[in-house]
């Protein structure tokens, strides 16, 4: 089976190309265009295409995929998942999530999972034994919490965390005091959610995603499992649960 699968974001899209369930190249463009396409099929022919969007997607290009294929879907809360959600409002719920607890059942399947999504904001997501999606926690990303606290004070700049070297705990300046705070805190808000998790979930597995991934990665103290490709994995895998129902 050949797959295109497509994840539309706010600044960039992500796109994969997947056969027998096997990621095989994967694109990273500033937006999803019929120019793009056209270099990315042309010399693959997609049996099916799935798409999830943030951001939006312009009509001509929705078209446009379809004609490349016969069975074209877009990740909505209404499609079927390998896994019984009982999130209360899945409406409300960020497709990236859905995409990434998907992701987290394709590597381990029949496993407890945490996944944690560093990106704009941090989302925890916990799958259970594989099957029951049980719901998450929302906190801010890294820099967010710089933002916020430039945003609402008068006297405080805003840093970059770019120019962020290493936790040390103590900050000497004003700036380094908000980088090792903002960073510092984000960590152990991290640490503390997988400490938490390990203590209610027996055998957990932690998959972590998103931007911010290998900075977290690189100042955890826990065991975990860093997968950049997590919500692409997860998309392909709910395209391939629902050509199955319908086969």
């Amino acid at each position: 089976m050949h797959h295109l699968v497509i994840d539309i974001g706010n600044t960039r899209t992500k796109i994969a190309r997947f056969e027998c369930s096997v990621l095989k190249e994967k694109w990273t463009v500033e937006a999803l265009s019929i120019p793009v396409i056209n270099h990315i099929l042309t010399n693959h022919s997609m049996e099916r295409i799935i798409y999830s969007t943030v951001a939006g997607i312009d009509e001509a290009v929705k078209a446009h995929l379809m004609t490349h294929s016969s069975f074209c879907l877009e990740l909505t809360h209404t499609l079927q998942f390998p896994f019984k959600n009982e999130y209360e409002t899945p409406q409300t719920l960020g497709k990236d999530r859905l995409a990434g607890v998907s992701g987290a059942l394709t590597m381990y399947p029949n496993k407890n999972c945490l996944v944690i999504d560093a990106g704009t904001c941090i989302t925890y997501d916990f799958l259970k034994e594989g099957s029951i999606f049980l719901g998450g926690n929302i906190a801010p990303g890294l820099k967010m919490r710089f933002q916020a606290m430039h945003h609402f004070t008068k006297a405080l700049p805003l840093v970059n965390p770019d120019a962020f070297e290493a936790i040390t705990g103590i900050g000497k300046s004003t700036q380094s005091a908000l980088l090792q705070g903002g960073a510092r805190g984000a960590v152990l808000e991290m640490e503390g959610m997988i400490q938490w998790a390990h203590h209610n979930f027996y055998d957990l597995n932690v998959i972590l995603t998103g931007g911010d991934a290998v900075f977290f990665a690189n100042h955890l103290k826990s065991k975990i499992f860093v997968q950049p490709n997590l919500v692409l994995i997860g998309l392909n895998k709910i395209l391939e649960y629902n050509v199955r129902l319908l086969e």
